[in-house]
C-alpha cells in the first residue's frame, strides 16, 4: 500500500472513528528513521542520490540545475 492508498482509507474512514483507529493501529506506514527513504530531495522528492553537506538536502540532478543561483562555482 502507497502512503497515497493510505491516506485515501484514512479518508473514507473519517466518519466511522472505531474502524480508522484499529486502522491507523495496524495498517499505518512506520515512521522511518534509518534508511533510503528518510532523506529525500526538497525539490523533487527523489530518494538516491542525495546531497545533506551545508544542509542542502538536495539530489544531484537538482543541485546541478541550481548550484549556481545558490552561489557555487564549477571549476575545470
Amino acid at each position: 500500500m502507497t502512503a497515497s492508498d493510505w491516506n485515501k482509507v484514512a479518508k473514507q474512514l473519517k466518519n466511522k472513528p472505531v474502524v480508522l483507529k484499529k486502522f491507523l493501529r495496524h495498517c499505518k506506514p512506520k515512521d522511518r528513521k534509518t534508511g533510503v527513504s528518510t532523506k529525500k530531495c526538497e525539490r523533487c522528492g527523489r530518494l538516491g542520490a542525495h546531497l545533506s553537506q551545508y544542509n542542502i538536502n538536495l539530489c544531484r540532478q537538482c543541485f546541478r540545475e541550481i548550484a549556481e543561483d545558490i552561489g557555487f562555482k564549477k571549476y575545470s
